[in-house]
């Protein structure tokens, strides 16, 4: 058999054909792994039986950088209202960034289930899986740089707030971690060693504070879905928190001291016709995830209008508090 183009007697690959002659329907195990994770999220909300996960405050009001910062940049700040959010990052491994912000959902997510600030987990292969992530050696090394960053990293935030009598102020300063012993196998499969081989990382006591007092539950099969895309990730989890908070109708600022894009970690958006751009493309990834998500950017483009509603179910928040 021959194919037009093609020698006769070569035989060319099924996926080659469907390629170059029926391109519009050949659909790429990425985004066909995606849509199946879109459609799992749907159902699971629909069906009130929703994983959840849980992140840090700090990290809904405020987002970490979402690319590489240039080597020398150790001091990245994020400011929402009148909450503010600085990271300084290790001389030597420099600030979190990017799918880094996966590792404190994770530490949070398990913190909470066990209960305690000592965290064990049996394989790194665990992290990975439960965002989807690819297993090898690349995805490994990657992993322990991204642990070497939150180590390394201190967070200061701090909140100010005016009353009738004084001007109230709260200032935390921490490190996520106080310990970290990480071991990784290529064979996910086998079982820890023994207990010394464990994973074990132990939270710094501000940190397990701050997650024990305020817990904001996320939905785990959402953030896995957009475990690649961190600038999404980041809004999605905020607006989770946000809507869920709303009273009403209300109005969020794109820009100024009290803006949205001084909230997340995109610094590179911050000229306003890119950043809306951006932003529109960003809500239409959560909408497929949040079909009833009401975030919608102003007619006038200078707002990002909510409303009052639950990404994660009513059934699934019962005891948990939203900060």
């Amino acid at each position: 058999m021959s194919t037009l183009g093609q020698p006769r007697g070569t035989l060319e690959h099924a996926g080659q054909v469907l390629a170059r002659d029926f391109g519009e329907f050949v659909v790429s195990k990425q985004k066909l792994k995606k849509a199946e994770g879109i459609c799992l999220v749907r159902e699971k909300r629909e069906t009130a039986t929703q994983t959840l996960g849980f992140t840090a405050r700090p990290f809904v009001l405020c987002g970490l950088p979402i690319r590489r910062p240039p080597a020398d940049q150790l001091l990245f700040e994020r400011r929402n209202g009148h909450f503010t959010l600085q990271v300084t990052g290790h001389p030597e491994f420099g600030l979190p960034f990017g799918q880094d912000r996966l590792v404190p959902i994770f530490l949070a997510t398990m913190a909470v289930r066990q209960q305690s600030r000592i965290v064990r987990f049996e394989s790194a292969a665990e992290l990975l899986d439960t965002f989807g992530l690819s297993k090898g050696g690349k995805e490994y090394r990657r992993l322990v740089s991204a642990f070497e960053r939150i180590f390394g990293a201190t967070i200061f935030f701090g909140t100010e707030s005016s009353r009738p009598a004084a001007k109230v102020v709260h200032r935390s300063r921490f490190n996520f971690l106080s310990a970290a012993q990480i071991w990784y196998n290529h064979d996910s499969a086998q079982p820890p060693l023994s207990d010394e081989f464990a994973n074990v990382v132990i939270l710094s006591e501000e940190f397990y504070r701050e997650i024990s007092e305020h817990p904001i539950p996320a939905d785990l099969d959402a953030v896995k879905v957009l475990a690649s895309a961190p600038a999404v990730l980041d809004l999605f989890v905020w607006l989770t928190y946000r809507c869920f908070s709303a009273k009403g109708p209300e109005r969020i600022p794109l820009f100024g001291g009290f803006g949205l894009a001084q909230q997340l970690g995109c610094v590179e958006y911050s000229r306003p016709r890119r950043f809306r751009a951006m932003l529109d493309q960003w809500l239409a990834s959560i909408r497929r995830l949040w079909p009833d998500c009401p975030a919608v950017v102003s007619s006038d483009g200078g707002a990002l209008l909510v409303n009052h509603s639950k990404a994660v179910l009513p059934q699934q928040e019962s005891g948990l508090r939203f900060g």
